[in-house]
């Protein structure tokens, strides 16, 4: 069960006895190409301020040498792993979320961890629901703040408001959190550690079950009784053999930094008008090392790909410097950006709400104020 609270004035709680004494984290881990994720590193600074005894344990989920690559990666990533759990099966080539739920359903059924934690992006979002629904526990999503092993802070209402909520329901407490919100400081001389491989054997137990219910029904009852009972035994094999399937996989070769991870960011909107005029923001992204963002005006309108998309329904970035082009400043879209240190607006609508957020704000077309930028700033060495 999960309830909202007042943050002012905090008010406070007795332990929850439903919580374990003993506090255990699980991570769920994103990998690629032989190293685990940014976003993953931060849910473990996430779980150390669950609890600074805590024990923390990752779970990484996948197939061949890039997932061992990623395991010993996962190892010596940060001081505070105490082991790394390593799944090794050609189920877990694609991250698809049914099969990923189901593995941290068995992993929270032999490890009983108290907390299990990922990052709040496509990956986290995917996975965290389904896995909560077979655990029959409610997850608190988008979690910025940690204050105890069972109160958080999350957004409300496109980050205009806080909210703190108190976990009462039983382990256990699932978690997605924004990365952009813990910080990782990592020490660069911290130890492996061990790493064990996830007992699988019973991982297709429930498939198993229902392939010998259907050749019961079909040797015992006959064809006319296996008709009425054959839509229950396919429902059920449906749930575990999944309701997704891999198709493929596109990504965009870049040399520029990460989206969500980026120092400085350089976004357009729908004011640039056409995928040709988008190119203007990348080459001034070029110039300046950053990476590239879009509204998602600009994406509907096809301008960029739905993976550059700012704000809410997007990511969540927390850059250095944020330059807007052409961007209004919706609530969704502001959502996305609250967390920069020093945001600048170029827009010729002197009333567009961005203005209101912006630390630097330029009343201009950006037909001409980018060409300029371009013109003046030195060639990135």
């Amino acid at each position: 069960m999960i309830g909202a609270i007042k943050t002012t004035p905090l008010l406070r709680f007795s332990s929850v006895t439903s919580i374990s004494r003993s506090i255990s984290t699980l991570i769920l881990v994103e990998h690629d190409g032989g190293a685990i994720k940014s976003q993953s590193i931060s849910a473990v600074e996430a779980a150390k301020s669950v609890d600074k005894q805590t024990s923390i344990s990752l779970l990484l989920a996948g197939s061949g040498p890039s997932l061992q690559q990623a395991a010993a990666h996962a190892a010596s990533c940060h001081p505070s792993i105490s082991q790394v759990l390593v799944a090794d099966s050609d189920k877990f080539t694609h991250p698809l979320a049914e099969t990923w739920a189901r593995l941290v359903q068995l992993v929270q059924q032999k490890g009983e961890y108290s907390h299990i934690i990922t990052a709040s992006n496509s990956f986290g979002k995917n996975i965290l629901p389904r896995a909560a629904a077979l655990l029959d526990v409610s997850p608190i999503t988008d979690v910025i703040a940690i204050s105890s092993s069972n109160q958080f802070v999350r957004p409300i209402y496109a980050g205009n408001a806080l909210c703190t909520v108190r976990y009462s329901g039983s382990n256990p407490c699932m978690l997605s959190v924004r990365s952009t919100s813990f910080a990782v400081s990592v020490d660069s001389k911290s130890n492996e550690a061990p790493i064990s491989q996830v007992d699988l054997s019973t991982f297709d137990e429930g498939l198993l079950r229902f392939s010998c219910l259907y050749k019961f029904l079909l040797a015992c009852l006959g064809f006319k009784v296996l008709l009425v009972t054959l839509f229950h035994v396919l429902v059920g094999y449906l749930y575990f053999v999944g309701k997704s399937r891999y198709i493929n996989h596109t990504a965009q070769v870049t040399e520029r930094p990460d989206l969500g991870n980026a120092q400085v960011v350089i976004t357009g909107g729908r004011a640039l008008k056409s995928a040709e005029n988008f190119k203007m923001i990348e080459k001034l992204a070029e110039k300046l090392g950053a990476a590239v963002g879009a509204t998602r005006a600009a994406v509907d309108a096809g301008f960029v790909p739905n993976d550059l998309q700012v704000g809410q329904t997007g990511k969540i970035v927390a850059p250095k410097l944020y330059m807007a082009f052409g961007v209004s400043g919706a609530i969704q879209h502001l959502a996305g950006i609250r967390d920069s240190k020093v945001i600048v607006a170029v827009n010729k609508d002197a009333d567009a709400p961005i203005f209101q957020v912006a630390d630097y704000g330029l009343v201009g077309d950006l037909f001409e104020v980018i060409p300029e930028l371009l013109e003046k700033l030195p060639e990135k060495k």
